[in-house]
């Protein structure tokens, strides 16, 4: 079937292959975005904590090439080897330890070559390189630009493409499901919990926004005096402790069952709840922390970070990650949205002990003050964000398959193995 494939280095592909500048970025809070290696991860572009330069800095960054859409960025160290595809729209620049590839769109389709560079085949040939560098490794632009590409037609790549992007783009298509989710669970408690919108509406005489009659009788129509300043009639000042504690349930590595899920800290994405990422049947040394499904995890070390998230499954985890659950079931969503509130993470930033590596702790965490509900309006917020959380676990299940049957297809459409039309084939011949 791969007949008709040849091989190329990638400098025969690609227009421009263009190194980074070798100076640290001026960073600003605001501007043009400039990417970073922890942006690009397994193929995906990820600028849920982006940085920032001014424009001066961007246009000086930009000199030899202006990334565009269909350019693909490649990290040269720390790590080698990720690589991403410029969407449409995003004006961004180069960080550091980073490369801009240009395809020759007259040889190579850029879906296509994103998804070579991930190949198996092609991350070999990336990582013989490791230890390239003085004191780390680095993937040197002689050595990238003979990096060997395995490669049919034009029409041949796009086709290919086609089916390994429409797995991609679903997946991306949860992904945004469950930001969107996220953040409609997010707003609600801050509606209810922070700004206590229904009840500053009743005390002008207004019915809450978007809440039914039944919901709305449960909130107070005054606010009074208290150490957390002016809150609802009738809630109280009091800790995260008051509802929430950790569970500290050790595994050692013998006792741990074959291919149950493991969630380490470099699994868990930052300011987002949903745990898409895990490895099974983990050949741990160390012990571990069990957890069930939907318990909160809490990354303990660097809280800045912001690692919060809900476990989709039972499984073990680090031990630089706090298991949280409510005492009682009705605070879930409670301790969930303070859990993962930029409030609670610059609290216990501050509180965080060690220079080098700053951990928080259990005890520090349940001191963090907060206005306690009523019972009932603690149940009903945790009933109206269940079954967004249900639709967020859904669409994790859904693209690890999706990821699982794309990274089987990658390698064997991309060394010849299995051509589009086959593959059609046998899906027809399974309806």
């Amino acid at each position: 079937m791969a007949g008709d494939w040849q091989t190329a280095p990638l400098s025969e592909l690609c227009e421009q292959i263009v190194d980074c500048p070798h100076s640290t970025p001026l960073w600003t809070n605001s501007g043009v975005i400039v990417l970073r290696n922890q942006n690009i991860r397994n193929g995906r572009l990820d600028l849920s904590s982006p940085s920032f330069t001014d424009e001066a800095h961007f246009e000086q960054r930009s000199r030899r090439a202006k990334l565009k859409a269909g350019d693909l960025v490649l990290t040269r160290e720390a790590p080698m080897g990720e690589v991403c595809l410029i969407p449409e729209g995003l004006r961004c620049c180069l960080g550091q330890r980073m490369v801009m590839l240009r395809p020759d769109q007259k040889k190579c389709d850029s879906r296509f070559l994103l998804y070579s560079i991930q190949s198996d085949v092609v991350q070999h040939e990336i990582k013989v390189n490791e230890g390239t560098g003085s004191t780390v490794s680095n993937l040197r632009i002689p050595l990238l630009e003979a990096l060997p590409i395995f490669f049919p037609s034009l029409t041949e790549q796009k086709t290919i493409a086609a089916v390994l992007g429409a797995l991609d783009d679903k997946i991306e298509l949860n992904r945004r499901m469950n930001a969107t989710l996220e953040a409609m669970a997010r707003a609600l408690f801050q509606s209810w919990f922070v700004d206590f919108d229904p009840v500053r509406a009743k005390l002008d005489g207004r019915q809450p926004v978007g809440m039914d009659e039944a919901t709305a009788a449960l909130f107070p129509e005054h606010l009074e005096d208290s150490p957390l300043g002016h809150i609802p009639k009738g809630w109280a000042a009091g800790r995260l402790g008051d509802i929430g504690t950790n569970l500290r349930r050790g595994v050692q590595p013998s006792d741990i069952a074959p291919n149950t899920p493991y969630i380490a800290l470099e699994h868990m994405p930052r300011r987002s709840i949903a745990l898409g990422d895990w490895d099974g049947s983990p050949a741990v040394a160390s012990g571990k922390s069990i957890f069930k499904k939907g318990e909160i995890l809490f990354g303990k070390l660097r809280p800045y970070f912001h690692k919060v998230g809900v476990a989709p499954f039972d499984g073990v985890c680090s031990t630089d990650i706090l298991v949280l659950a409510p005492k009682s079931p009705e605070w879930f969503g409670f301790l969930l949205g303070h859990a993962s509130s930029d409030e609670l993470i610059q609290f216990t930033d501050l509180a965080s002990t060690g220079t080098k590596m700053p951990r928080t702790n259990w005890r520090d965490i349940s001191s963090f003050r907060v206005v306690l509900p009523p019972k009932s309006i603690a149940t009903t917020y945790t009933r109206n964000i269940q079954p967004m959380l249900d639709r967020i676990y859904a669409n994790l299940h859904q693209s690890r398959t999706l990821a699982t049957l794309r990274d089987t297809l990658l390698p064997k459409l991309l060394s010849g193995e299995l051509s589009v039309a086959a593959l059609e084939s046998k899906l027809a011949a399974t309806q």
